[in-house]
């Protein structure tokens, strides 16, 4: 009668087991799947952990933090704010042509206090729902704010240098009982790239850079003297070249001394300075001669420009700290290079240029000095 029963139950407990070894292989294929998406969520983040390492530039790493981690983290807001007192980053960045316009996600902070959160020091990263007081300020450039957040903060030998904020529109996203063992570990490899690519800049800066007046040096400008013509060659637009002189500075160094010449090649770069935009270039070429590099610029433009600077220098008198006032005037050659007539070898067309604003500087030293005049094109 067992023997019976056990043979007429057979397909039931045959199909039972069918459905067992079913839901068996579905829960397979289900950890198998799970186990692609984790690998391919392991070398989309190594990919990006490659690129942020291998950046050679502080615009190269930049561009990967708000591009390439955005898009392998699959963020829907994402902000760097940097403390400003590190590094003094803002002149860095003016160095390296660098608008607030080109990364607008790219904040800053004067000291450690501005980056406290609920009045405490900022070392652990901080995940969560979003909290408008707290967290606004770190993504108010977007018009869409998050829902949850993550503010890593970026630790280098014990300094705080900054923060990488993330934001995600999903409330879980980001939970405050998430563990932070991977963001964290995102902070510190931003953290040494932030001050790898800084510090190369400002090695690759002091090398391009005049030592006493803190602009340009010669060679720096000869070597953008070449892209810029290069790129207003591909661009159609023209570039104007000036050349400036102080005038009998001789005079100047033998009545105030060197001490007070120096104080007067650093004021006059200042002020020279002042008058151009961030796109230009201004370097020191030797002595008391300096050259400006103006982009994007027509000549009539460039004589305005030339102008402002002359009456810059002329109309307010130096204040020499061991002598009093200097009144000091420079003398300014002036030449352009349009779109229609940028052609040939661009070393060529970039001697040429330098050489008739040379020539034009000449013409005003001959004509008086204090003066602005402006080289033809051939």
């Amino acid at each position: 009668m067992d023997k019976l029963l056990t043979t007429k139950d057979t397909p039931a407990t045959a199909s039972a087991i069918h459905n067992e070894l079913l839901l068996v292989k579905a829960q397979l294929n289900d950890l198998i799947a799970e186990a692609r998406q984790n690998q391919e969520i392991l070398q989309r983040h190594q990919t990006l952990d490659l690129q942020l390492i291998g950046s050679q530039s502080f615009r190269e790493l930049i561009r990967h933090i708000f591009v390439t981690l955005a898009d392998i983290c699959e963020l829907d807001q994402v902000t760097l704010c940097l403390l400003n007192s590190q590094h003094n980053l803002k002149e860095m960045l003016a160095d390296l042509k660098i608008e607030s316009s080109e990364f607008p996600y790219l904040l800053f902070a004067d000291s450690e206090t501005e980056l406290r959160h609920g009045g405490r020091p900022l070392r652990k990263p901080l995940v969560g729902s979003y909290e408008h007081k707290e967290h606004h300020r770190w993504f108010a450039p977007y018009p869409d704010l998050p829902n949850s957040v993550a503010i890593i903060p970026l630790i280098r030998q014990s300094k705080l240098l900054g923060c990488l904020n993330l934001g995600s529109d999903h409330p879980d996203r980001f939970a405050s009982d998430m563990g932070t063992d991977f963001i964290e570990r995102l902070g510190s490899i931003i953290a040494i790239c932030l001050e790898n690519v800084i510090n190369s800049e400002r090695l690759t800066q002091i090398g391009l850079t005049d030592a006493l007046t803190n602009v340009s040096n010669r060679r720096y400008v000869e070597q953008r003297m070449l892209e810029e013509i290069g790129r207003a060659r591909r661009q159609h637009y023209g570039i104007s070249c000036m050349y400036l002189d102080i005038d009998f500075f001789k005079k100047i160094n033998d009545i105030h001394g060197h001490q007070g010449g120096d104080e007067v090649l650093k004021e006059a770069a200042k002020r020279i300075k002042a008058e151009l935009r961030l796109s230009d270039t201004l370097g020191r070429f030797g002595g008391e001669e300096f050259v400006v590099l103006l982009v994007n610029t027509n000549h009539e433009d460039a004589k305005h420009v030339a102008e402002r600077i002359r009456k810059s220098i002329a109309n307010q008198a130096f204040l020499l700290s061991m002598t009093g006032l200097c009144d000091v005037t420079l003398s300014i050659g002036i030449a352009t290079l349009s779109d229609d007539h940028n052609s040939g070898e661009i070393e060529e067309a970039a001697k040429a240029l330098l050489q008739r604003a040379d020539e034009a500087l000449y013409q005003a030293k001959d004509q008086g000095r204090n003066r602005v005049i402006d080289s033809p094109e051939d």
